[in-house]
């Protein structure tokens, strides 16, 4: 359903601007369409006649849609100037999403099950019944490989941006803090709250020199230093960091401490995990180098295991959040999911 509709002016990266059709769309799934209210920020040009394809949004842990859009540099813009009609979602439990009534999840799985088709049908019902692009950034990526395997062809293809498929794989950090975490769960519960990132994102903000200084003392920051220009990381951190789901968490936690003894794997959704590997869906899975939460070695084994006849594999000097929104991703990555995507929405 759509809520609202207006035509805005907005940038797309530094002088780059465009004019774009934005609406504010409600997804209301189940049967008698009264499930969890979810918010998507549909965008398409005003300069051109018709669009390419549908390409759907999904955000990563911990943060909402504006990992994709900022007032400084937008994804889902530039998306949107290039031909396609982008459906820019807020998970169940952020962003507007949350403001609307839609709690956190319980289990990652809801967002597969419930979230994602939920959204898939309206996309189609307001873009018309082609097959969408599924494209998303760290769990958001993982989330998009389990809706594929369900999806019974209403994904034309998945594009992930730093998505763990091996959770904590080839992070000696993450790995440490994981055993500490479900050390300390054994003894106490964290309960189902939420872990609130926001107030992360105001801390590196405000000390972002620090943050960025060869001296900071954690191994983990999110991103590469230098990598984003001080505006954008400001917006980043001040928008698009949320909060999360504590039990989500600690599950791709335990599922990654499983996966050290019996190889599982898919972060928490290890039940998805035939369905995608079988699924024939094009594929396309990007890994930064620099990548602090999802290093390389955690997420080529998506490529790697996947039996799709079109799959690729490309490695970016990135980190975790700059793969979206690096001053250098807007001439690498942004490029190269512009190619992808147009090739397969052409077929």
């Amino acid at each position: 359903m759509i809520l609202h509709q207006i035509r805005v002016e907005q940038a797309i990266d530094r002088d780059a601007r465009g004019r774009f059709v934005k609406e504010l769309c409600i997804v209301r799934g189940g049967d008698s369409g009264d499930g969890v209210p979810l918010a998507m920020v549909r965008k398409r040009s005003a300069e051109l006649g018709g669009t390419r394809g549908s390409v759907l949004l999904i955000h990563g842990y911990g943060q909402n849609r504006y990992a994709w859009h900022l007032p400084a540099r937008s994804l889902s813009n530039y998306l949107a100037r290039e031909g396609f009609d982008v459906f820019n979602l807020d998970l169940r439990g952020h962003g507007r999403s949350r403001h609307l009534g839609a709690r956190r999840p319980t289990d990652v799985s809801e967002f597969v099950e419930q979230d994602v088709p939920w959204a898939l049908e309206e996309v189609q019902k307001l873009a018309g019944p082609r097959p969408v692009f599924l494209v998303g950034h760290s769990l958001g990526g993982l989330v998009s490989y389990a809706a594929a395997s369900i999806a019974e062809g209403a994904v034309g293809g998945v594009v992930t941006l730093g998505s763990p498929y091996h959770f904590t794989r080839g992070s000696l950090p993450l790995t440490l803090a994981g055993h500490v975490l479900l050390a300390v769960d054994r003894r106490m519960s964290f309960g189902h709250g939420a872990l609130g990132l926001r107030a992360v994102g105001e801390v590196v903000r405000l000390a972002r020199v620090l943050v960025e200084s060869p001296v900071f003392p954690l191994p983990i920051r999110g991103f590469r230093p230098g990598s984003m220009e001080p505006v954008v990381l400001a917006q980043h951190m001040s928008l698009a960091m949320d909060s999360g789901s504590i039990t989500v968490l600690r599950n791709m936690f335990l599922a990654a401490a499983e996966a050290r003894q019996s190889g599982h794997r898919l972060g928490g959704l290890s039940g998805f995990v035939e369905g995608f590997e079988a699924a024939d869906v094009p594929l396309l899975v990007i890994a930064g180098e620099s990548d602090d939460l999802a290093p390389p070695a955690s997420v080529e084994p998506a490529y790697r295991s996947s039996r799709s006849r079109d799959k690729t594999y490309r490695v970016f000097p990135q980190g975790h959040i700059d793969l979206i929104m690096g001053s250098r991703s807007t001439q690498t990555v942004w490029p190269l999911l512009t190619r992808w995507l147009g090739a397969r929405a052409a077929h």
